[in-house]
């Protein structure tokens, strides 16, 4: 399997190399050459465990890693979960949710970056040399991916989140990690804003190979392809095709389940839920891509206006016409805004915007009529789905553990609703970060510092 590049310019890329590039040269996003077709397998996978399903599916992406090795660094990688089948199932109402959250770090980010933390560490010790990760986070991923490589050899890791913009749990969950190679940064601005600094910094060539940079955001592959494994699992627990309800910011979760449609899983269609932040929402209602001021919410990892996994869907959406593709991201970076014309002819998606009182009156209705307690982000998804009550069966994806919200959570259902005791052991620990302007110049010291 090779893999190929969105805007056209990148191509026949093995699998290390892809995990090694993050975001492809010319600035695309890679994706594979060929899509696998798994429906002659769905019937003997239906009997597999979380594990043994995401062995096989990786597989079949993955043709420069020994399988044995492969398979190894699969059951590493969910050995530190606490439900025994990575993944657990929860009736709420006549919806499905699919809780992600019990990894290390308690959000659905961990199914993908235990894994690639591993990957990146198998690469290293084949390959030798020094890795700098940089990433940027609205709240979870930075943790989840600090926990992947922290005090791995050969790896120092540069997170950028916008100060004041995540919760502060989970700034706890980075800040307060001791490793040496952890390195916290809090920008002053949107999680756009930290997002732009590190794509444009990947950009940047010759820097990007000076200093080793590696990525961790959903640009690249390796964290989406594990994002695949759960939609094919959970997909075939079903009699009938269900349908995925995805609240999503960045689009790389949804993307990780139109992809395992497009495998051929047994999947009906998506709802895609987004916040106040609705640029995906008016795209499928529209056709129009148009940056809009971020709006700080209560579900804060999905304050996000510019969608990076957007251009994965968007080459498949344009027929796979990277030349297309290249003027659309031309136009929306020189004016903040493109079109495709006229709305998606799709009918895989649904897609709406849900805003705070909503998610506030869901947490509280969820927890009043089936005694179940959502994160603000997984409300966000439950809200959605009771809006379109004929899509059914009907699973939604939840994305946290409540816990790592109580601002919003205790505040609906009432002090000590939502926790956790490996969130109340962060409280009054020391914690280390600097704070930087939303400045390329600014961050790119830091990365000189851990390079010269």
């Amino acid at each position: 399997m090779k893999y190929m590049s969105t805007r056209g310019r990148v191509s026949g890329i093995a699998f290390k190399d892809a995990v090694m590039m993050g975001l492809a040269d010319d600035g695309g996003l890679l994706i594979p050459e060929q899509i696998p077709d798994v429906r002659a397998h769905l019937e003997a996978w239906r009997r597999l465990d979380y594990v043994s399903f995401a062995q096989q599916v990786l597989r079949l992406f993955i043709d420069d890693i020994a399988h044995e090795v492969l398979d190894g660094l699969v059951a590493d990688a969910y050995a530190s979960f606490s439900e025994p089948d990575v993944v657990r199932f929860a009736e709420v109402g006549d919806v499905t949710v699919l809780e992600l959250f019990h990894g290390p770090t308690l959000a659905f980010k961990d199914v993908a970056l235990q894994l690639l933390g591993g990957l990146f560490a198998h690469i290293l010790a084949e390959r030798g040399g020094h890795l700098n990760i940089l990433g940027a986070t609205s709240g979870d991923t930075g943790s989840a991916a600090i926990a992947g490589v922290r005090g791995r050899p050969g790896i120092d890791i540069v997170i950028l989140f916008p100060q004041g913009r995540v919760s502060p749990l989970q700034e706890l969950q980075m800040t307060t990690v001791p490793d040496a190679n952890v390195h916290c940064v809090a920008v002053e601005g949107s999680f756009d804003d930290c997002q732009s600094i590190v794509k444009s910094i990947f950009s940047d060539l010759p820097f990007k190979q000076r200093y080793s940079l590696g990525a961790v955001n959903s640009v690249n592959w390796a964290r989406v392809l594990a994002q695949v494994v759960y939609y094919g699992y959970t997909s075939l627990r079903f009699d009938k095709a269900p349908a995925f309800c995805v609240p999503t910011g960045n689009f790389g979760n949804i993307f990780a389940g139109y992809m395992a449609h497009r495998m051929g899983f047994p999947i009906e269609r998506f709802i895609l839920a987004t916040n106040a932040n609705d640029i995906l929402a008016r795209f499928f209602a529209t056709g129009d891509y148009a940056r809009g001021s971020v709006h700080h919410t209560h579900s804060p990892a999905m304050d996000i206006q510019v969608a990076s996994n957007f251009e994965r869907y968007l080459f498949y959406l344009l027929g796979e016409d990277a030349g297309r593709v290249r003027t659309f991201f031309e136009n929306f970076t020189r004016t903040g805004s493109a079109s495709t014309g006229a709305p998606p002819k799709d009918p895989l998606f649904l897609a709406t915007a849900v805003d705070n009182v909503s998610t506030e009156a869901t947490i509280r209705s969820v927890h009043q009529r089936h005694g179940y307690v959502a994160d603000p982000h997984t409300a966000v998804g439950l809200q959605a789905a009771s809006r379109f009550p004929d899509v059914r069966p009907l699973v939604c994806v939840g994305t946290a553990h409540p816990a790592k919200f109580p601002e919003v959570v205790d505040a609906v259902l009432g002090e000590g609703a939502a926790r956790h005791p490996a969130l109340d052991a962060l409280r009054g620990k020391p914690t280390r970060r600097v704070v930087v302007p939303a400045s390329e110049d600014a961050v790119k010291a830091i990365l000189r510092q851990l390079g010269d």
